[in-house]
């Protein structure tokens, strides 16, 4: 699933600065495991939440599998700032902030998943899920200034609102769909844009690690969890194992350690390469929803899901810039420097001065 953590990397995460190994610095180590590797476990991960999701629902009211999920990902998280040695962050408005980016990104859209698979399959959830670059692309385009409409993100945004109707069956006239269910699974995955705008207009640049605020945002929603949860479920009297385990998995893997995983990827490949994450979990939610679940497919629900995802990555892609692709011939390089310095006239030397003679600095590394 796609999990606020992520977003929360993205949008607060600082670009590590390029400096070069000087002497007697050690060279940055190489993770063990190559990013591509992590990159399909973080997608089978996600993909199989929506799964674990509607196991965690048979023995469990959602309000509590949604808690639990929280309770046991933010053990993890927490886990992880004892080890790391990191504090929390301080302020009250931070922490207000915090606690409105939690209810957009935690507790609503994973209570709304929850209660949505009870009565919609896990592959639809997942392909719903799907369509938060879109409803994101739509909301940044309104909010956000430096998203400028273009004909490629509107073109993509109609191709992905024809594929959520594709797979909905709207030419059946919505037949054998429970409303209800499929109207949940897609506000939350419209919660999750509008959380991420308000993350980067109140928390970038705060000065706060990404683990510091992704700690301290999931503490804020358990405790709004475990606030809610006992006012609209009852104490349960028994605790079968499989869903039981359903839900730390989703916890602890789903919420935890995926966000390890997403926020070293960020740091790692980029954010736009990590987020690409979000186009293989309907696929994954889908085939385990058919193989393990025994759960239905009709022809419209892939072939939709293909237009989605089609439309969510034209509307995240960026056209070139007039003639980059093509580049000037050059000239000599001894010539280029005369010419300039006889454009620049005489502050030239003062504008740029001739490096004295001596060793050269180290590049930095590419």
């Amino acid at each position: 699933m796609s999990d606020p953590t992520e977003h929360a990397v993205t949008a607060t995460a600082p670009t590590p600065p390029a400096t070069s190994p000087g002497p007697g610095t050690a060279t940055p180590r190489r993770p063990a495991v190559d990013w591509r590797i992590r990159f399909g476990v973080l997608s089978l991960i996600w993909g199989f939440s929506f799964l674990l999701i509607k196991v965690g629902t048979e023995a469990y009211a959602p309000f509590q599998v949604t808690l639990g999920r929280l309770v046991f990902g933010t053990a993890v998280v927490a886990a992880v700032l004892v080890v790391k040695r990191e504090r929390l962050p301080r302020g009250t408005r931070t922490w207000l902030h915090l606690a409105v980016a939690a209810l957009l990104l935690n507790a609503v859209p994973f209570s709304l998943f929850a209660y949505a698979e009870l009565t919609v399959p896990s592959t639809l959830a997942g392909i719903c899920n799907a369509t938060s670059p879109l409803w994101g692309m739509a909301l940044s385009l309104v909010a956000l200034s430096e998203d400028r409409p273009t004909r490629r993100r509107v073109a993509g945004l109609g191709i992905g609102f024809f594929g959520v109707l594709t797979v909905l069956g709207a030419w059946q006239g919505f037949s054998g769909l429970d409303l209800t269910g499929t109207a949940m699974a897609l506000l939350a995955s419209l919660s999750y844009p509008i959380g991420w705008i308000y993350v980067r207009r109140t928390l970038a640049g705060s000065g706060h690690s990404n683990l510091s605020l992704s700690g301290a945002q999931l503490l804020v929603a358990t405790a709004e969890l475990a606030v809610v949860t006992p006012l609209f479920t009852d104490v349960p009297t028994h605790f079968p194992v499989v869903p039981l385990l359903a839900v730390v998995a989703l916890g602890a893997l789903g919420t935890g350690l995926a966000f390890q995983l997403q926020y070293a990827l960020v740091a790692e490949v980029g954010p736009t390469t990590a987020q690409m994450v979000t186009y293989f979990i309907p696929v994954i939610a889908t085939a385990a929803g058919v193989t393990l679940l025994g759960e239905s497919l009709s022809w419209s629900t892939p072939v939709g899901a293909v237009i989605v995802l089609a439309g969510a990555a034209l509307t995240q892609s960026r056209p070139r810039a007039r003639g980059a692709t093509r580049r000037p011939e050059r000239a000599p390089r001894e010539d280029v420097g005369r010419s300039r310095r006889a454009e620049a006239g005489p502050l030239s030397r003062s504008a740029a001065p001739e490096r004295a003679p001596g060793p050269r600095p180290p590049r930095p590394p590419r």
